[in-house]
């Protein structure tokens, strides 16, 4: 136990070296791109930016259900021939209310042709509805469980692109997390006017692509049934550009793009949002330009009518281009939320807060002064009390700290206040580690053994009590991790770490000093 190979000697030596290289990028503004070096990124209370709490409308989710599950039974009934009328969805206004799809048969002979026709509708979900006839009067109903199971579904894919938005508009190290049943927590770091972030982020950003009726003309005040009435989008300036009167199908669905980019026609100037469907909206955009030539096709974002053009040729490539009245910003933020995808509900900011950078930079010197003051008391204890194996130990205690700060750096982690408060109570554990092991050794000296002797077993009978300790800590602070949100996690992160890097330091970075100093000097006694 207390011999070390020359290879042994040189690996330990090198993991030290490692970790020096690793915390080298942080103390630049900015590395050299070229070199493959990662820093440890402030988070918001060290930094400052913007903290934003948005909440999806669930109720738009559940009545995005009902209504693609009418649409269902009525193309189920006309396609058996099964008469229906008061067709209508209900949507609970408390908790007592359910949500359903009711009809009256025509011909109450046919509830059980109806009955079975309804049942093999298709659903998200097993038990995802029921179907009852209360004489004549038909009623699907969605269960809980499975408002439940698409409530936790829209907030995970409403995570996933509130992500993707955000990164592609080049904000470093955004934190977006869940929070309640139906809140989204963002946080922006550096990020100081966070307006054009909200307004991407209030955007449902659903885009779908239908004919034009024209048989109803646009001065219309009301749709006919199949028909929506829907506004156009007005240019800069300009009030009110009129109205469209759409039809409900949808032709081609804005799921099936695959990319989209800003860009510049070569005539005109004129900015526009250039896209690409995949194969089978490639296939469906196709089909319907060449059917319909000559006839207005209309591009409709979030209920309202970009442009509607006349299909002047088929359009077989896959490829579009959407013309309106944009400008360079417009256009890009049009593409941005093309390429991240439509989320699935609209999102609203309920709270919203700004942390400065001057308090950032108060909460960095406060943390950081925090720090060196414990530092340098833990060093003068250790140096008082145990001599040279006292410092031995603070040596391994600087070493300690830099593997921390460079496995932080190498997964480019976000460190904040409780994350430093994490590096300061990871010292005072690596401390009472050492404390251990020179308490062992000295009661070994007590007991009369020889020096080398004392080492070995004061190390073999500390090194148990450390690990059961370090591991019971560790997994206390892991689920802390899994299960925490925010800060606690970043605190939890940071203990993590910090233990396993103790254990490396105290139990073999600091026995490795030890040894090679016993075999250069061979002293009669220790100075413990």
């Amino acid at each position: 136990m207390m011999y070390f190979s020359r290879a042994k000697t040189l690996s330990i030596l090198g993991v030290c070296v490692l970790g020096v290289l690793l915390c080298l990028p942080n103390l630049f503004a900015s590395p050299a791109a070229w070199l493959p070096w990662r820093q440890i990124h402030l988070g918001l209370d060290l930094r400052g930016g913007s903290y934003l709490l948005l909440e999806i409308d669930m109720r738009s989710v559940v009545r995005e259900r009902l209504d693609s599950l009418a649409d269902s039974a009525r193309s189920t009934l006309l396609h058996d021939a099964i008469g229906y009328q008061n067709f209508a969805t209900h949507q609970a206004t408390d908790a007592t209310a359910p949500d359903q799809v009711t009809f009256h048969l025509r011909d109450p002979a046919q509830s059980a042709a109806a009955l079975t026709a309804l049942r093999a509708l298709p659903a998200a979900a097993p038990a995802e509805f029921t179907v009852a006839d209360d004489g004549g009067q038909v009623s699907l109903t969605l269960s809980e469980a499975a408002l439940r199971q698409r409530a936790d579904g829209a907030i995970e894919q409403s995570i996933e692109i509130v992500r993707r938005r955000i990164d592609e508009t080049g904000v470093a190290d955004p934190q977006i997390a869940r929070q309640g049943a139906n809140r989204i927590v963002v946080q922006l770091p550096g990020v100081t006017n966070p307006e054009r972030i909200k307004q991407l982020l209030g955007q449902t950003a659903k885009m779908t692509f239908h004919l034009v009726d024209e048989s109803v003309p646009p001065t219309a005040t009301a749709a006919p049934p199949g028909d929506t009435l829907l506004p156009m989008q007005a240019s800069p300036g300009q009030k009110n550009a009129g109205q469209v009167v759409i039809r409900n199908t949808v032709a081609v669905d804005g799921a099936n793009l695959t990319d989209a980019r800003a860009g510049q026609d070569q005539q005109t100037g004129q900015w526009t949002v250039n896209f690409t469907f995949d194969s089978l909206g490639a296939r469906r955009f196709a089909a319907i330009t060449q059917q319909n030539v000559g006839h207005p096709f209309a591009i409709v974002l979030d209920n309202r009518v970009i442009t509607a053009p006349v299909i002047q040729e088929a359009i077989t490539g896959g490829q579009g281009r959407i013309t309106g009245h944009f400008d360079a910003q417009s256009a890009t933020d049009l593409a941005v939320l093309l390429r991240a995808g439509a989320l699935p509900a609209p999102l609203s900011v309920i709270e919203e807060r700004s942390v400065g950078p001057e308090l950032g930079a108060d909460s960095i010197r406060a943390g950081a002064l925090s720090l060196v003051v414990g530092l340098i008391l833990v060093v003068a204890f250790m140096g008082v009390f145990y001599g040279q194996f006292g410092w031995y130990a603070n040596l391994a205690l600087i070493v300690n700290l830099v593997l921390i700060l460079a496995v932080l750096s190498l997964f480019q982690a976000v460190l904040t206040l409780p994350g430093m408060a994490g590096l300061l109570l990871t010292l005072g554990m690596a401390v009472d580690a050492n404390i251990l092991i020179n308490e062992r050794i000295r009661e070994e000296v007590r007991h009369g053994r020889t020096p080398l002797g004392a080492m070995e077993h004061g190390f073999k009978r500390a090194f148990s009590t450390i690990l059961d300790s370090n591991v019971t800590a560790l997994l206390a602070h892991v689920m802390l991790f899994v299960f925490g949100t925010g800060p606690v996690r970043g605190f939890a992160l940071t203990i993590t770490i910090g233990i396993a890097t103790t254990l490396f330091t105290v139990t073999v970075f600091t026995r490795l000093l030890m040894v090679r100093w016993y075999t250069a000097r061979r002293p009669a006694l220790l100075p413990v």
